[in-house]
Order: structure tokens, then sequence, then C-alpha cells
């Protein structure tokens, strides 16, 4: 997935109009776009969206509430009866909170007659510094994982940091280290790396160029807060017709001539970090 869709869970318009984002999956939120007191309310209108809304659209993840806040299990236990496509798990503090979450799940899905494992896991794994410090010492890991994604919001809360850096999409290093650290450990796992939400919603340019840059760091998608920003992350994400031929013809090139290490295409040398670069940008296409 090259995009992912924030939608408030207790908001029955916006709810309705997530299908027609063209994101490649929506995130129903039940935790910080939500009051405390419409919490119950989300979750069960989360649980009738998933149980009526057309499964053959976006892929459809819950983002429950963190762990710390005692109201996990509960989005679970009625989340779980509609069989998300996967989980959203904020504040996610390395390896140990992963695996608690992977435990909860199994239980769920053996309690709903839902086939082990098929309920995936997304992490906001950088939301505050000890997270942070916690990819960096262990990539969290599990098989439920498809992806870390960073957030800077908490962690600039966590920090007492007066903003992520001077000017949108430009960030201080304590930023920098958190988004690179959620790529790094993104990729030791071998999962996708979502970068984090973009929240200046009417700058489509400055958008584009913060996707840009998470694209050429090796991040696969982004996570959008309103619809209009769908268009461009798919514009970005997407790998061009020029990479796709590339990439079949780097492909090709080594599959013709399995033994050598060493090609030439196009007058440039090509090894085998092209290859596994070439394969990638093929998966990322579809």
């Amino acid at each position: 997935m090259r995009s992912l869709l924030f939608v408030p869970a207790d908001s029955e318009r916006k709810l309705a109009k997530g299908p027609q984002s063209g994101a490649d999956g929506l995130i129903l939120d039940l935790e910080d776009s939500v009051a405390s007191d419409r919490k119950k309310a989300a979750r069960e209108m989360a649980l009738a969206y998933l149980r009526i809304v057309d499964r053959s659209g976006p892929k459809l993840y819950i983002r429950v509430n963190a762990l710390d806040t005692g109201l996990t299990l509960d989005d679970l236990a009625s989340v779980m009866q509609g069989r998300p496509d996967g989980i959203v798990f904020p504040k996610c503090v390395g390896q140990a909170d992963l695996d608690l979450l992977a435990a909860y799940l199994d239980a769920f899905e053996a309690r709903e007659g839902i086939e082990p494992g098929t309920t995936r896991i997304l992490t906001v794994a950088t939301e505050s510094a000890a997270a942070v410090l916690a990819l960096t010492a262990a990539p969290a890991k599990h098989p439920r994982l498809m992806g870390h994604s960073w957030g800077g919001e908490d962690l600039m809360a966590d920090l007492g940091a007066l903003a992520k850096g001077p000017a949108p999409g430009v960030y201080d290093d304590t930023f920098r280290l958190a988004r690179t650290v959620n790529l790094l450990a993104s990729v030791a796992a071998g999962v996708t790396a979502y970068d984090t939400v973009y929240p200046d919603i009417r700058n489509l340019d400055g958008l584009r160029a913060e996707a840009q840059e998470a694209r050429r760091m090796g991040y696969g998608g982004k996570i959008a807060i309103h619809p209009d920003q769908v268009a461009v992350i798919h514009e970005v994400f997407t790998p061009s017709a020029q990479e796709i031929d590339w990439a079949k013809r780097v492909v090709a090139s080594f599959e013709s001539n399995p033994a050598a290490g060493v090609l030439t295409l196009d007058g440039k040398m090509l090894d085998k970090p092209h290859l596994v670069l070439a394969r990638r940008l093929l998966a990322r296409a579809g």
C-alpha cells in the first residue's frame, strides 16, 4: 500500500467518504481524533462500518488507543468482531509492546474464528524518546508486522519541543533521526516504511516535496490526513513507467546471465545491489 488515510471513526460523513478518496487503505481512528467522551461511540461506529462496507475496496485498519490509556483491550474486543485487515498501533515502544499486541490479536482471532495471523499490524514507532531509542537498539519484528510509521506530533510533545523544525517539512536533527531510524528499522524487519502525516492540508506542493524526499530515502508510502492528499502520495510513490522499464531490463539481464556478478546496461555498470533495487521497484509496482 502506498497510502493510508486517517478517518475519525465517530464521523459518519467522513466514514462514508473514505472509500471515495482512492486511498489504498483507510485507518478508522479511535485515538487522537476522537474525544474522550466519544470513544465508546467510535468503537461501535467502527464495528458497524466494518460489517456493512464493501470489503473489495481499500484495506481497513483500526487505530486503537495506546496501551497506557487502558482502552486498548476494549477497542480490540469491539472491532475484532468486524475482522479488520489490520491494527494501527500508536505509541509502540519496541519489541515488547509489539509482542503484547500480537498476543492480544492471537486471542481475539481465536475468539472470532479468524484465521490465525490474518490481522496485520502497522506501528507508529517513534512517538516518544523511549520509542526512538528502543527502535534504534533493536528493530521490532513480527510475522504480523506490515510496516513501521513514524510520528512527530507526539514526539514533539514528549520532548517539550516547540516545533519539529523551522518550517513545515523541514525537520530538526531529533526528528530527522526518528525518521531515519524508522526507515532503517522497517528495512531490517523486512516491512514497508511509511512516512508521517503532512499537517498543512492545503499545501499540496509542500506535501509533494516531503513525499519525494521520503521516497528518495527509501520510504514505500505515506499516511494522509485529508482525501486531497491521496492523489499526490500516489503520484510520488507509484514507480514511473521509466523506472519499471529499467527494473524489468535489469532483472532480465541478470536472469540471462545467472553466473555474472557485474553487467553493463545502457553503458552503466550493474551489480547485485541494482538487482535488489530493481526487484523492489517491481514489487512496489504490483
